[in-house]
């Protein structure tokens, strides 16, 4: 779990993690955008690609990256399968099974591939964005782009306290097992309803607690943010330079498609 949350890496000193976070974030929404409304699989491939390949070699390492992207490609499968069997007329091969009959078609297999390379390529850019730039300075940059001060502050707070509720689980969760919790179905069913509800109760209780603290520490009902000076020369000559090449990709891709 610390693996999947880890934003560790963020810190480290590289070309990437020096970009203001602005010029990143506004670079990662155009990348967002191409890919979102790709009308072929081959530009959310790309960035896929080029997002990986930038993450190795930043010396990601390999268990993190694979444990960030487990849940996105089960999402892909699940989706592939779904479209290939259930969409379109053009038949590509069948079979039965336990008195089932599936058939695959032509135009659910693109449709799938289509989407799940979308959810792909739309996933790989907002892992590289986390490893090279820390959540407080993408929410300090959200800030400076207008968003509603009350949503960050929410954020933050999500993102502080998350790492707490999952320190408590874990630890519900180990003494549950040294108590054989989990040893047939039915104990492991109730002792999991007692880890969600003890969840819950932890949540609130932990709410009350940092209300209580802020407010002992003089919040008032708004949090501050530290001011961002000027984005630099550099970071708006990058941050041209890659809309320039999205826009393009983007622009190449509809004409084929034309």
């Amino acid at each position: 779990m610390f693996d999947l949350f880890s934003d560790i890496f963020t810190y480290r000193d590289n070309a990437l993690t020096r970009i203001d976070p602005r010029a990143k974030l506004v670079i990662a929404l155009a990348a967002l955008i191409a890919v979102l409304t790709a009308e072929r699989v081959v530009l959310p491939l790309c960035v896929f690609g080029v997002c990986l390949g930038t993450v190795a070699t930043l010396r990601i390492p390999a268990k993190l990256v694979t444990a960030r992207l487990a849940a996105p490609l089960s999402i892909v499968a699940v989706l592939v399968v779904i479209q290939t069997f259930f969409t379109g007329t053009t038949p590509l091969f069948a079979f039965t099974v336990a008195g089932w009959h599936f058939t695959a078609k032509a135009e659910g297999l693109r449709q799938g591939a289509l989407l799940g390379a979308r959810v792909l390529g739309s996933v790989s850019v907002v892992f590289l964005l986390s490893v090279v730039t820390p959540a407080h300075r993408i929410f300090q940059a959200f800030r400076w782009f207008r968003i509603s001060r009350n949503w960050l502050e929410i954020a933050i707070l999500m993102y502080r306290y998350i790492f707490v509720l999952m320190d408590q689980v874990a630890d519900l969760a180990a003494a549950q097992r040294l108590r054989l919790g989990y040893t047939a179905r039915g104990r492991a069913m109730r002792s999991f309803t007692a880890l969600a509800g003890s969840t819950i109760i932890h949540s609130l209780e932990q709410a009350k607690r940092t209300h209580d603290a802020m407010r002992l520490r003089g919040y008032r009902g708004t949090m501050p943010f530290g001011p961002l000076p000027a984005l630099g020369r550099r970071d708006r000559l990058i941050t041209a330079l890659c809309l320039i090449g999205i826009v393009s990709a983007r622009l190449l891709e509809w004409g084929v498609s034309k």
